[in-house]
């Protein structure tokens, strides 16, 4: 049946007539069904009206329309259409569904106004020609944002008092659960809970996120992981990730702490539109509600705060004042403590040698901005002074050192075979209730018997394997007996064999040596002396001195061959320097021989111009040359040198012979030439040698 309207006209009948359906999240999408069938049903209204060509743009559906939220494509669409002039009707079941904000209802009214397209709801069809419908649109618009800011403002305060209290969850945090009461306790499983801790006990050994990641790993250790299911979220056990465990290891509800406000939004202008951004985290004492010793957590406060500057630490390994960072398997037993005194800066290690091994800590100063580096310290000669000084500090705790590590291996086992006897103890579980299932269905009935008998084989293979991993884990580890207790023992007494052996890691030498040293400065007060201030774990200071390693002096290029290279570069390439320098049996500051790159290296770090290839000069000929220039041997041309009658220069011993051209030209040298390729006889200064040979025929 189709009905009229007074402000319907023909024209407006002959063109499209867009419904435009949106809801602003999606879990109105997912659970408020009713209200977009409502949307969608306001099709069959403009059926009635006589409109044969109707388009629903649903695009939208699950956007905000809010300001700062993101691009509304369908939105966009349905500006473009009716600016084509191509549009009859806008209609939607509510103005609140077209915008929520000034800007884009203006934008709408100012087209269909210009292009005579009407716009509808399920009240009233709005001819914006006409001044009181002008009127009544604009009133619904300002109603629709007014209403957006106070439903929004209304929401947020009940979310900022309820958080205020601390009874405002989000999301719940692994190991974690609301009791009846709506109270934060640990999860009531057990295995949930023991997996979490095991986080920060092993975090607290290793001292870095992803060597922990390599722990959980190696040793097949599962961990609860939160996961979308039909009605919330449920714990599933799985191998962890890098990001996984940061976000355990920052997140200050495991300290009892409640948080609310961390990472606020803003809304700012990105490319000229304004976009809603996530900040970073914010310290905890500028968030909107911090509540300590809120609920019950897995570690202390105290512990929480070293867990994260331990984090910070290992995360400024790229800046120029980086702290110690996680331990490596590099040797350089103090990479990360050494602190320049003089510019304040810390220094960096650099492994040097021909297997990459020797450390060699050097302060780089204001070399970066143009300057010049403060020094350089040899590993070789440093690392076994200090290591004296912590052997002279820890030597008389070496009994309790060794009781330590006992404890330590027997912990380490009881964590790995306890993490498994739970997953092994879970899975049990799973496999009774799947074959409950399965032995409860009638066997006959194959559609249903068949997938429950799958699922139950799937458990007992999880069993088994878990089963083999628990037995491979206590066959490499085995529990410590009484007589490897006392061999312990034993070591502890003669704790600096122990330190000295090669069967010690240098990881646990640089473990040590953190645990009891906080900070070293370090300076060259007075040429070939260093001056140490060790900061001692609980604030003690000490000083010492020491003779700079001879391998951090002896690794300059002597003088001499500095000025050697700094008078042959002015002529001569890299190739033919490394040579001279060679012949004349000098060194690199490391003891090898020149070569050409060697020689460039010594250039560039000292400020010496030169070429890596000779540049001949047509006026400068060498001994060859020469020879070849005046069509006699090598040995004619020495002899005259020999005797004074030809000129040469020489820039340094071993150093290639010149000859100028000029002087090659000049008497006598022309005539003696001449004549000895006439006569083939070498005549000096008018005397006819009888012994010299014929060395042309005639």
């Amino acid at each position: 049946m189709t009905t009229t309207h007074p402000k319907i006209a023909p024209q407006h009948l002959t063109r499209r007539a867009l419904v435009y359906v949106r809801q602003s999240t999606e879990r109105q999408v997912k659970y408020n069904r009713e209200s977009r069938e409502l949307q969608y049903a306001t099709e069959q209204q403009l059926k009635t009206f006589g409109w044969q060509r109707i388009e629903i743009i649903d695009d939208d559906l699950a956007f905000s329309a809010s300001m700062g939220a993101r691009r509304r494509e369908g939105f966009e669409r349905l500006l473009a259409a009716v600016a084509l002039g191509d549009v009859g009707i806008v209609v939607s079941r509510e103005v609140s569904r077209l915008s929520r904000t000034d800007k884009d209802w203006c934008r709408l009214l100012e087209l269909c106004q210009i292009f005579d397209t009407l716009i509808g709801d399920t009240e009233q069809v709005y001819d914006l020609s006409l001044i009181d419908d002008q009127l009544i649109l604009g009133i619904k618009g300002t109603l629709s944002v007014v209403e957006l800011k106070v439903l929004r403002q209304r929401l947020l305060e009940g979310a900022r008092n309820k958080a205020r209290r601390g009874e405002l969850y989000r999301t719940l945090a692994p190991g974690y659960v609301l009791d009846v009461d709506r109270h934060l306790v640990k999860d009531p499983n057990l295995r949930i809970r023991e997996a979490i801790a095991s986080i920060f006990t092993q975090f607290r050994g290793m001292g870095s996120i992803r060597q922990t990641l390599g722990w959980f790993h190696d040793n097949g250790v599962e961990l609860p992981v939160n996961k979308p299911r039909i009605g919330g979220l449920t714990p599933v056990f799985q191998r962890p990730t890098m990001s996984f465990l940061g976000s355990v290891l920052s997140n200050p509800i495991y300290a009892g702490a409640y948080v609310y406000g961390r990472c606020p939004s803003t809304v700012a202008v990105v490319d000229g539109v304004l976009t809603r951004c996530q900040r970073g985290r914010i310290p905890l004492e500028e968030t909107m509600v911090f509540l300590r010793d809120h609920h019950e957590g897995y570690i202390e406060w105290s512990t929480y705060e070293e867990n994260q500057r331990m984090i910070r630490n290992n995360r400024r390994s790229f800046e120029r004042d980086e702290s110690a960072g996680p331990v490596r398997k590099g040797k350089g037993l103090l990479a990360g403590l050494l602190r320049c005194r003089c510019c304040g800066r810390k220094l960096h290690t650099r492994y040097v040698g021909k297997s990459g091994t020797s450390p060699r800590y050097l302060c780089d100063g204001s070399y970066h901005e143009g300057g010049r580096r403060c020094f350089g310290i040899g590993g070789h000669g440093v690392d076994p002074r200090f290591a004296e000084e912590i052997l002279r500090v820890i030597s008389p705790l070496g009994i309790e050192a060794s009781l330590d590590a006992i404890e330590h291996l027997e912990h380490k086992q009881d964590a790995r075979q306890a993490a498994l006897l739970r997953q092994l103890q879970e899975a049990s579980h799973d496999a009774t209730r799947a074959f409950e299932q399965y032995d409860e269905v009638d066997a006959r009935n194959r559609l249903v018997a068949a997938e429950l008998e799958r699922r139950y084989n799937e458990k007992l293979e999880r069993v088994e394997a878990t089963k083999r991993s628990l037995a491979e884990v206590d066959s490499k580890a085995p529990a410590l007996t009484e007589d490897r207790k006392a061999e312990l023992r034993k070591l502890g007494a003669s704790f600096a064999d122990v330190w000295h052996s090669a069967a010690c890691p240098g990881e646990v030498k640089k473990r040590i040596v953190r645990t009891l040293v906080e900070e070293v400065l370090v300076e060259e007060a007075t040429p070939g002396r260093l001056t140490f201030i060790v900061h001692w774990k609980g604030g003690c200071h000490t000083q010492s001195e020491m003779v700079k390693p001879r391998g951090a002096i002896d690794m300059r290029t002597s003088t001499e061959s500095l000025e050697l290279i700094r008078r042959l570069s002015v002529r001569y390439g890299d190739n033919l320097i490394a040579s001279v320098l060679n012949k004349l049996g000098h060194k690199t500051g490391k003891g090898n021989r020149w070569t050409e790159q060697r020689v460039m290296d010594a250039r560039s770090r000292n400020g010496i111009k030169g070429q890596r290839r000779t540049i001949q000069d047509p006026n400068i000929l060498s001994l060859r040359a020469t020879a070849a220039h005046c069509g006699v041997s090598n040995t004619a041309i020495q002899r005259l040198v020999k005797s004074g009658v030809l000129p040469s220069e020489q820039l340094a011993p071993c150093a290639p012979l010149e000859f100028r051209r000029v002087e090659l030209e000049s008497e006598p040298v022309k005539s003696i030439l001449k004549n000895l390729r006439d006569t083939g006889k070498l005549t000096l200064d008018g005397y006819a040698s009888t012994s010299q040979q014929i060395l042309f025929q005639q």
